[in-house]
């Protein structure tokens, strides 16, 4: 299986490519059970937090463990916008993103009950790995209208395109077959 070697601090991995869409494959980047690189990244992504920064809010699932790490460190709240709506959920707040990963329509909600926790307060998007930007563009629109404002994102990687509005570590090409 063809690689892609990444370094993040003192970690290494030797990142699968994965065709995603036909003709389109990417180094796929996993945190979830892989501790030390989660921790590695969330403590560097930590100290480029900026100062202003009042909550971090996250996708759910792969990037949950990253933002948790930088939270902790930060002492900063941390917000999970879940991928489904759930009845124990008050009055939540829905998108939806089609990201490049699953290539598929997918939900992004907010429960009610954290609503206050980002009205008026300045934002933080965590995510592990930024390509169209479909997900901070869904994100992004979800705080507008709960009344936070979008001031930072942060990411492990950016993939694709070079990005000058994301703060990350990091950056992995897209596998493009003609």
């Amino acid at each position: 299986m063809e690689t892609h070697r990444v370094q993040i601090g003192s970690i290494s991995r030797d990142l699968p490519i994965i065709e995603v869409a036909p003709g389109v494959s990417v180094a796929l980047f996993n945190l979830l059970g892989d501790a030390p690189m989660t921790e590695e990244a969330g403590k560097l992504l930590a100290a480029k937090l900026p100062s202003n920064v009042d909550v971090l809010i996250t996708p759910e699932v792969k990037a949950v463990p990253l933002a948790h790490v930088i939270s902790r460190i930060t002492g900063k709240p941390y917000i999970v916008a879940r991928k489904t709506a759930k009845p124990y959920m008050k009055t939540p707040v829905v998108r939806e993103v089609i990201s490049i990963t699953t290539g598929k329509p997918q939900l992004l909600v907010i429960d009610g009950f954290d609503v206050d926790i980002i009205q008026g307060k300045n934002v933080a998007i965590i995510d592990d790995v930024v390509s169209t930007g479909g997900t901070l563009r869904s994100l992004s629109s979800l705080m507008a209208e709960i009344g936070g404002t979008v001031v930072a994102t942060l990411t492990v990687f950016t993939e694709g395109d070079a990005r000058d509005d994301v703060i990350s570590l990091g950056h992995l090409p897209l596998y493009l077959k003609k």
